[in-house]
């Protein structure tokens, strides 16, 4: 779901559906850029603020630094399992995880 904040709702770019979005949450999430995806619609990409994420032990591949901020997306078909990223919380890199 991505913020509209004109509308003060999160909507889900697949069916639309709307939920309000509370002022605390419209503050985590800037929008990155905006890309043509196909003449019918736009692909819109935002990052939210990482300090909101989970932490977990793990080393990064990069620095060697023990912890890293996580999060999960649904990258493939539904019927596959989701995608875990993380991101060091020293270095900053983004590796990602296939359960």
């Amino acid at each position: 779901m991505i913020p509209d904040k004109k509308k003060g709702v999160l909507v889900c770019r697949r069916c639309g559906y709307e939920e309000p979005l509370e002022e605390e949450t419209a503050k985590r999430y800037q929008l990155k850029k905006e890309v043509k995806h196909s003449p019918k619609e736009d692909l819109v990409v935002i990052e939210q603020d990482v300090a909101t994420l989970p932490k977990v032990k793990i080393t990064c591949p990069k620095c060697g630094n023990g912890e890293a901020y996580w999060w999960e997306l649904q990258t493939r078909a539904g019927d596959e399992p989701s995608t875990i990223f993380y991101k060091c919380t020293k270095c900053g890199y983004v590796w990602r995880s296939y359960e």
